[in-house]
Order: C-alpha cells, then structure tokens, then sequence
C-alpha cells in the first residue's frame, strides 16, 4: 500500500507557481518515471559500467559498483525494513559513496529522500522525523550518537552503514532491481529550508524535477562531459550539494570525488592529485582558496561555481587574477531545487549574479507584484521548470508563490543589459560561510537557556564568513556577564543545536531596544 501522506499534503495547484518551458523537448518528460533510471541505470545499459563514478582517499567506485549496491540497498529496505512506496527515509551522513547508493537505493524503492547534514542534533532530527512524519532513518555510524537520542512514534526503523547492519544485510541481496513505477509528478526528496526549529517548511521535489535541473544550470553554464571530475564542499544534504554532487555529474556520466572534511587545504588538494575539473563552492571559500592557490597546481580547473551567498566582486576578481578562471556565480533556493540565475563564461558581468539561465525567466517586482524599472532594487520574482511546493503550508505556499511567480525573499536590481545583481536579503536570514541560519532559530535556542532572559540575533558583515551570527542577551543576573560567560553559552549552545549556528559574536545588554508596542528595534541592533 503506498503511502499517500506527499500526496495529500502538496499544496492545491492554484497555490503552485506556474510551471514554464516543461513542452521543451530536454524538459519534457515521460508520465512513467523513476529519475534512477536516468542517472544511474541507463549508464549500465548504455555499456558505461566500468567507467569511474565516485571517488574518495580510500575508495574507487564505478558506475557498476554504484549501481548493485544501490540495488541490494533496495532490497533491504523493502524486504528488511519494511519500506512502503512513499515513505519518508530520513539519510544521516557526511558526503561519501554509500550516502550516495542509499539516496539512489530509497527512490529505487518507491521511497522519499529526506537528507540531512551531519551537524544536527537529536533535537533537531526530532523536528524533521515529526514534521515529516519519517518512517525510516539510514545513518552513517559514525553519528549514531544523535540519532539514537531521538525518540518518535513514526519512527519504524534506524539502520546503519559503515560496520553496521546495511553491509550485512546485503550481502545475501541480488544485485538487480526492478525499481518502482514512480509517475513523473511522484515525489522524490523533501527539503527542509533554513527552519529546523518549531515548524519548519518542507519544499517537495518530483521525479521529474531532479532531471530537469541538470538540462538547466550544468548545460548553460558547465557543459560537462564524461571526462569530468565534479568535487566541492557543500553537504548532499544542500540542495545546492546535491546537485553538484550528485545529480549533474551523474546525468553526464562524470565522476565526482566526495570529501567528508572539506577544509581548503583538503579540497585544494583534491583538486591538485585527483585533476578536479569542477569546483562546487561557497564564496567565503573561494576567498581562503585564492590565498593558498599559488601552492597547488590547480591547471586541471575548467569551471568554478559559487552559491549560497553572494560572490563579492573582489573575490571574483582576486580568484581570476591568481588563477585566470572566472567563478560563475548564481542564486538557487531550496524552494526552486538549484540554480535559476547565473552566468557562464561567455556571458558573464563580474560582480552580477548572471540573467535567468535557460528553463527560468525572472523580474524584479514591487510589494504589488508589479514589475519595476531597470537598475531599480525590488522583490526578486522567477518561475519556471520547477518551483515552490511546500508541504502542509498553504499559509506560507502563498506568501512564496504570488500571482504564478516565486517570490524568493531576496533583494536584487536587473540592469539595462538584463543582468540581476544582488542588493540585499529580504528577511532576517544570515547566511554564514554558505549556511542559511535563521535568527528565530538561534534564539529559540538560546531562551532554553537558564540564564538568559531575552535575546535578538542578527548578522553582522564579517569578511571571512560573509556574515557571523550575533546574540544580544539580557541575562537574568547581569552580574554574570562576562567573556567568559559568554564562552560558556557558546560551549552549551554547540551541545544543544548544530555547531555552524552558533553565535560567534555575544553581546551582554541591559536591556533590548524595542518599540512602544514590544517589538525588537533590530536594525538598531545591526
């Protein structure tokens, strides 16, 4: 019996954006569908078996590798785990090839990918599991810790890989797989955008939407072969990860090194001995890569990506001079799956985000929905191949999603040329090294807290991260503020929510600023 709760909770269709170019012939797709046929099955067919797919310090594996042991993953789930069509598998690990065989494994199945970053605590996992309501978790063993902390009534099963019971559980399975007859509109993955406290959003993605991405941003901008070597720091739990990952150097039979660590110095060499030609990166990244560039032979590189935040010019500028490679900036959104605005290297404005690459169209629009004139700042609105659907909030569907545009939240301007150039976010996001935090969540945290009496995070400008994370606390007893204190709350708050939103910078106060009404006067804060 397959399970219906995707289908039941994906948002009416008068409240989905309109859905462009899908009569395209690279964008349109068959009714019957399972993307696994597409990126990994049709390599095997095609003879490309042997051919390299995944690499890392320690492993090589090949299409083929991929291919059985994402089929024997398959069996297990069903006959093992009892996995229905449908179901949500929650995936808990670092970048690493059995990541990828269980992500391939779970759609293969009929199952739904819900993948997470290896930084998140039990407490936070518990929010995903409930919200989806998460029948099933796979995790790497070597973060059973926080998973095993979390405790659900959904909860039918927790399995694990590396030494754990997947590997022995496969062993005894056949390495074909019919798999399931998913519909092209099926669900295939939920993300969670930046909210993992209180309720956060789920944003769907069909089958046909993780093929449609890879006619877009990789054919505009990349134009990749099978000689590629795709390698990156963002997590397969991004999106923006995933795709560059996984997805894009899977669709073109490329292969792509994964790196559990990326630190720049690990990622640099990578790129020196493994021949990288494609980069995946945020841009406080590039900044600290460009530093250390003169020491490794980075001639390999053909195509350099930045997202997640924006590319300040002086980054750009700095990688090309020491380098001689353009870093093809663009904006994506968990809520539209990837890249929607972006260049490529003949078309490109340094320090402009691109124009709406190929399957997208864009505009900079008012409060109103109306479009503004050039070089003037607005809502930045987009619609296309694919676009919001978030889960179980018509509430929220209807305040991204706007007469048929999705309304991204971000501030930008579109010059006479009819390039977008970033201006500002919209909201109280902070994004920090490439991680989307939300204010509200950092202090949701905080209030738990026994001696915090109230806190405001913001962002503030910081050159090396893009933006760190600030708490201004009025502690109970205003007695105790001190450097020390506040490295303690720092300590407690790693312990008790995932690392990267942690408040870097604290400052003690006597009291917030606020309006007449009760309301926190951030921007007094910033």
């Amino acid at each position: 019996m397959k399970d219906l709760f995707a289908v039941n909770h994906l948002p009416n269709k008068d409240l989905q954006p309109d859905y462009l170019f899908l009569d395209l012939p690279q964008f349109n797709q068959p009714e019957n569908l399972n993307c696994v046929a597409r990126f990994l099955d049709q390599h095997i067919a095609n003879g490309k078996g042997s051919n390299i797919c995944l690499k890392t310090f320690d492993e090589i594996w090949t299409y083929n590798d991929l291919y059985e042991k994402a089929n024997q993953i398959a069996h297990v789930l069903i006959n093992d785990l009892g996995l229905q069509p449908g179901n949500r598998v929650l995936l808990r690990s670092c970048n690493n090839p059995m990541m990828v065989a269980c992500w391939f494994a779970v759609l293969k199945a009929g199952g739904i990918v819900v993948a997470t970053m290896p930084l998140l605590r039990a407490k936070e996992l518990k929010t995903l599991i409930e919200c989806a309501e998460i029948s099933h978790v796979i995790c790497d063993s070597a973060l059973a810790d926080e998973i095993n902390l979390v405790e659900s009534t959904y909860l039918k099963s927790i399995a694990f890989y590396r030494n754990g019971s997947i590997e022995k559980l496969m062993q005894s399975k056949p390495k074909t797989f019919e798999n399931f007859n998913n519909n092209a509109n099926d669900v295939a993955i939920i993300g969670f955008t930046s909210g993992t406290t209180g309720n956060p959003k789920m944003t769907a993605h069909f089958h046909k939407d993780l093929l449609n991405i890879c006619e877009a941003f990789p054919k505009y901008s990349l134009q990749p072969t099978e000689k590629d070597v795709f390698a990156g720091s963002p997590p397969i739990g991004f999106t923006f990860g995933l795709g560059g990952l996984v997805l894009f150097p899977m669709y073109f039979g490329s292969s792509s090194f994964l790196i559990e660590k990326p630190s720049p110095d690990v990622l640099l060499e990578v790129i020196q001995n493994h021949k990288v030609t494609i980069c995946f990166t945020a841009p406080t990244a590039w900044r600290i890569l460009t530093e250390k560039a003169k020491d490794y032979n980075l001639t390999s590189l053909r195509r350099c990506v930045s997202a997640g935040e924006t590319l300040p010019l002086k980054i750009w500028e700095d990688w090309y001079n020491e380098t001689g490679l353009k870093i093809i900036d663009g904006i994506g959104a968990t809520e539209m799956l990837h890249i929607f605005i972006s260049s490529n290297q003949e078309n490109m404005k340094p320090g402009a985000t691109g124009v709406a690459i190929t399957g997208y169209e864009a505009k900079i629009v008012d409060e109103n929905g109306n479009e503004l004139p050039r070089e003037t700042p607005g809502r930045l609105a987009v619609r296309g191949i694919t676009g919001c659907k978030y889960l179980n909030r018509p509430e929220k569907q209807q305040e991204y999603v706007q007469n048929g545009w999705n309304i991204t939240g971000d501030i930008f301007k579109q010059d006479t040329d009819g390039y977008f150039w970033f201006v500002a976010r919209g909201d109280d996001m902070i994004i920090s090294s490439g991680y989307n935090i939300a204010a509200i969540e950092v202090e949701s945290v905080l209030l738990t807290h026994h001696e915090i009496l109230e806190c405001a995070v913001v962002g503030l400008p910081d050159k090396d991260r893009g933006m760190l994370v600030c708490a201004n606390i009025v502690l109970k007893n205003k007695e105790n503020a001190s450097e020390e204190f506040a490295k303690n709350i720092q300590n407690w708050f790693k312990e008790n929510a995932a690392p990267y939103k942690y408040p870097r910078v604290i400052h003690f106060l006597d009291k917030l600023p606020k309006t007449e009404t009760g309301k926190i006067q951030r921007f007094k804060l910033k």
